[in-house]
């Protein structure tokens, strides 16, 4: 809805479209209770944001040259219907939002942002999880990124050629938090969103199939989300709680799915050329491939790893190198490369850290030390199903028995 209203009205008018679909959904809270849901919800929220939008336009005198466009719009039957498009633009006003987030007026630390609040959703907290960053330092990339969108007058389009281009790669990276953040949520009830991961798979696929979005590094990291989402089924147990890699009824991973990520990490081969996503992609691929978890080649996997990190030398990265080391060289090897992580303090109120810490503690024998790390784990987690894996692991140190190996981001 937000799109569609920042088409009509134009870009610079994207917080008017914010509010007035706030102000739309809030009136449905208030009032669906009372009378009941519409058969059409979706249209009623429409209609509803419509003649918000439409009320402002009648008190702005700022609006007066859009009059005519929007009562053309507002007397069709479906507000939602499409116009047509040329073939270098992609039918899609989410993903035209997409590329106006992402647009080289805006500071590069701030497009992801601006992408992930106006189009996934995110409240300030969660995109600040997401950069392992203050909601502060968040809350002024996003004002400074809508102050820059009025002034450039960006307009809502898709530009064609080296100008599609050269935005790709900040619409890659804002897809690819955004499908992060729904296959391992930051905060809220469930561990896995995922109607926010196969939004982000849709919009990659649209990206895919543009002209100029049909670039190696696209089709690498499609194929990373596909073969992630091929284990959604088995991710959690019947009762809402996380499953480990090993513990996974492989039989029911998606094969559709995988086999669908698989061409496109072959497409992603075409060029010289070789990014983060191909080497996340590959990882992946290592995992669907394997018949069971024994079987899992973690020698491919450390070497994926390592060089990675030349591309993201960032302590996530780095942290899940070091659970590769440990299934290749042995718990003490991961322990070293993660005390020896030049950038660790960055990742003190991060839960996972201390989950493999007490992970690599447990499997050495030092119960003491690896409690510790889980009780500081269990302070920072907030999803529930993570809270009850980790209190188990937590009941195994203090009983002198070794929990198994902890669910990490490549997981």
């Amino acid at each position: 809805m937000v799109a569609v209203l920042t088409r009509i009205f134009g870009v610079e008018h994207l917080t008017l479209a914010e509010d007035v679909v706030q102000e739309a959904l809030a009136r449905a809270l208030q009032t669906w209770p009372y009378y009941g849901a519409p058969d059409n919800p979706s249209a009623w929220i429409m209609r509803a944001a419509r003649n918000l939008a439409l009320d402002v336009v009648r008190r702005e005198k700022i609006f007066r040259d859009k009059e005519p466009e929007i009562a053309l719009w507002a007397d069709r039957e479906q507000a939602e219907s499409r116009v047509s498009f040329s073939d270098q633009e992609i039918a899609d006003d989410r993903l035209r939002l997409l590329f106006v987030c992402c647009h080289p007026a805006i500071p590069a630390d701030a497009q992801v942002a601006l992408a992930l609040k106006v189009l996934g959703g995110f409240s300030t907290e969660e995109i600040a999880r997401a950069f392992l960053s203050s909601e502060a330092a968040i809350a002024k990339r996003l004002t400074r990124a809508k102050q820059k969108i009025r002034l450039a007058r960006i307009p809502f389009e898709i530009p064609s050629g080296e100008q599609l281009g050269g935005r790709l790669e900040g619409v890659l990276q804002s897809l690819y938090l955004l499908f992060n953040e729904g296959y391992k949520a930051s905060s809220g009830q469930r561990l896995v969103r995922e109607e926010v991961c196969q939004e982000a798979i849709r919009l990659t696929s649209l990206v895919a199939e543009h002209p100029v979005g049909d670039a190696p590094k696209t089709h690498a990291l499609l194929a990373l989300m596909l073969l992630t989402a091929a284990r959604f089924a088995t991710r959690l147990d019947d009762g809402g709680n996380l499953l480990l890699l090993k513990d996974q009824e492989r039989g029911r991973w998606d094969q559709a799915m995988i086999t669908r990520g698989m061409f496109h990490l072959a497409k992603s081969a075409a060029g010289e050329q070789i990014s983060a996503y191909h080497l996340e992609a590959g990882i992946s691929a290592c995992h669907c491939a394997a018949t069971d978890y024994a079987s899992t080649d973690w020698k491919q996997i450390l070497e994926l790893y390592d060089h990675l990190i030349g591309f993201d030398d960032s302590p996530v990265v780095a942290l899940n190198r070091a659970v590769a080391l440990a299934e290749v060289h042995g718990p003490q090897a991961g322990l070293d490369a993660v005390r020896a992580s030049p950038r660790l303090s960055s990742l003190e109120s991060y839960y996972l850290l201390y989950a493999v810490l007490g992970e690599f503690e447990s499997r050495l024998g030092n119960w003491v030390a690896a409690a510790g790390h889980y009780r500081r784990s269990l302070k920072l987690v907030e999803i529930k199903s993570e809270q009850v894996f980790l209190a188990k692991q937590l009941a195994g140190c203090e009983s002198q028995r070794s929990g198994g190996p902890v669910e990490t981001l490549q997981d």
